[in-house]
């Protein structure tokens, strides 16, 4: 009946007015709410509760006190919802009402209506369903529970007027909400729920054995703490509801509450009807039966039958070309969407460079990108990435007053290099960010992917990308976790590219080079991609090697490294085969050129 939720621990907490923080999956409260003792350093933070399972302990010998949500519930009168709490510790006082001596007899109304709706005389009479004396224009359906004692009543105008009456269906005031026929049934193998009671002995009319139906509606399930270990007992449920606006009523509310195996009347069987009446009166009982025995199993939610799974050559994937030849020959063309892939280094060592230069010829290949810098103000940034696009020949070289060489591009070039990337690459604007205000990247990534068409994300780094992220009640590792989970999901899901810069651990004795990724495991683990750009002792001070030591997609990987030489005048990164001049093409044909996707890359 009851499901630990991690908002229920924090919601106690509020309860009992507890000073509280969350570690390692742990609630920590201050002190605890049970032997309250005197804070001092022996006593704080012995209270916890388990984030995953709810279960509590005090760590104190003294106390020493264990226990679950239910347990704070009943001792601190701690609510986990109206039905959580009938169900285990039942306060409400329900009238009693009067159990028949013997079955009602039906009256003749009662039987000449329900007959004209189809209903057999034996199921009217099973059911016991009769009229009121003074009234026989109103029906009377006695609810009888498992026992056969009378629980709740309700009734129906069977010449209801929309225009002079108020209701259709009412019921006796503080009477306990049962299911309607709980009393016929026979057996724990098979039960069908409808919405209606007319519609449940319309089923038993087409010989369905066990037919119930709800009290109050649809959207009524007040009767589920008094009903659960019963209907749970049923080796499967068939949720025969009303079907209205390509939804079967019911289905939803029951098929995620019902521990039993749950099946529905399938959306086709209906044809043209709405509810099991009128399919009975349309069609017939026998057609009324075949809907129940062709009732098709609940799906489980994001299950798949891996025969209806696309069939992908993986080596044919979209992809982007990094420019570099080395890896883009590794990779079999390129970074493919639908991924995360992690480049990281040691600060100062030219990971954001690299990551760039992915950017710049994303844009070349006709790309929309959205790109995070958490180190660089906006302008700083541009500047790096224009000298990137605009390469060695537009750039000219000066001396400063101390005689040191400087470069620069022409006006005219920067603003045709503009007008190339203009309604294509878009900035985080983080120098308008001020105080506490928190901007969310990932809600801020997915706007822009869905509104501009952006298919290749930068975030660098890791570390400054989570002060704008809204996680609340995590540790830090906690924190990069969910983020870095994020954005992997968002990858999948549009079949995006995102690229994010990650630090190296300062000290780091591991053989494993995802292992030396500064922060949560999650994070080399959710990458389909690792890249490392980093200085080694062996090379130049103008040289850096570049690894790829994850390639979930092919397998492939080359954790000795290509060496690169890096470009101060382009601030270019290339390596063996790759054409430092290379011409993005933001100088000709009005501004770019395109690069398709099939373009082969000469090996």
């Amino acid at each position: 009946m009851y499901e630990f939720k991690p908002d229920d621990a924090w919601n106690f907490a509020r309860h009992v007015h507890a000073q509280a923080q969350e570690r390692n999956g742990e609630l920590f409260f201050r002190v605890c709410p049970y032997c309250n003792p005197r804070p001092t350093r022996d006593n704080l933070n012995s209270f916890s509760i388990n984030m995953k399972t709810g279960q509590f302990k005090c760590l104190r010998s003294s106390c020493g006190v264990t226990g679950n949500m239910l347990t704070l519930s009943k001792d601190f009168d701690f609510s986990l919802g109206n039905e959580v709490d009938e169900y285990y510790r039942p306060r409400r006082q329900f009238r009693k009402l009067k159990s028949p001596d013997k079955p009602i007899e039906p009256k003749p109304e009662a039987i000449r209506y329900l007959a004209g709706r189809g209903i057999s005389e034996d199921v009217i009479k099973k059911y016991q369903i009769t009229v009121q004396t003074e009234h026989p224009e109103i029906l009377v359906f006695p609810f009888l529970d498992d026992s056969g004692k009378m629980q709740f009543v309700k009734y129906r105008k069977t010449d209801f007027d929309r225009e002079k009456d108020k209701n259709k269906e009412w019921c006796e005031a503080n009477c306990k909400p049962i299911l309607f026929g709980m009393a016929q049934c026979e057996g724990f193998d098979q039960l069908v729920v409808t919405e209606g009671q007319i519609d449940s002995l319309s089923v038993a009319t087409a010989g369905i054995g066990n037919a119930v139906s709800v009290p109050t509606g649809a959207k009524g399930f007040t009767w589920v703490p008094y009903c659960w270990d019963w209907i749970n007992r049923f080796e499967e449920v068939v949720v025969f509801g009303d079907y209205e606006k390509g939804r079967i009523t019911l289905l939803d509310e029951l098929s995620a509450r019902l521990k039993c195996t749950v099946k529905h009347v399938g959306e086709a069987d209906y044809r043209d009807c709405k509810d099991a009446n009128e399919i009975l009166q349309k069609y017939g009982p026998e057609y009324l039966k075949a809907c129940v025995e062709n009732a098709v199993m609940v799906p489980v939610r994001r299950v798949v039958d891996l025969a209806d799974v696309e069939n992908v050559d993986i080596f044919n994937l979209q992809k982007l070309k990094t420019g570099i030849r080395q890896i883009d020959r590794l990779l079999y063309g390129g970074l493919p969407f639908g991924g995360l892939v992690l480049i990281s280094g040691k600060p100062g060592e030219g990971k954001s460079t690299l990551a760039g230069q992915i950017l710049a010829n994303a844009l070349q290949q006709g790309r929309r990108c959205f790109a995070y810098s958490g180190e660089l103000p906006n302008y700083q940034f541009r500047a790096w990435l224009d000298f990137q696009i605009a390469g060695r020949k537009h750039i000219f070289e000066y001396r400063n007053q101390w005689g040191d060489s400087n470069y620069n591009i022409s006006a005219t070039n920067r603003q045709m290099i503009a007008d190339w990337y203009r309604g294509r690459c878009f900035l985080y604007d983080s120098d308008t960010i001020t105080g506490e205000e928190h901007e969310s990247l990932t809600v801020t990534a997915e706007e822009v992917i869905k509104k501009y068409g952006v298919d290749v994300v930068l975030l660098d780094n890791l570390m400054t990308a989570l002060d704008f992220e809204d996680v609340s009640a995590c540790d830090k590792y906690d924190k990069q976790s969910l983020f870095v989970k994020r954005l992997a999901r968002m990858a999948r899901k549009h079949n995006a590219l995102i690229l994010l810069v990650a630090h190296k651990r300062k000290n780091n004795f591991s053989a494993n080079e995802n292992d030396e990724i500064s922060g949560s495991g999650d994070i080399s683990n959710l990458a389909s991609i690792t890249i490392a750009y980093e200085k080694d002792r062996e090379l130049g001070s103008s040289q850096r090697r570049l690894k790829v030591s994850k390639n979930r997609l092919f397998g492939k990987t080359e954790t000795g490294g290509y060496i690169m030489e890096f470009d101060e005048k382009s601030k270019r990164i290339y390596g063996q085969g790759d054409d430092l001049d290379y011409d993005f093409g933001w100088d000709e044909n009005d501004g770019w050129i395109s690069c398709p996707d099939d373009m082969e890359i000469p090996f």
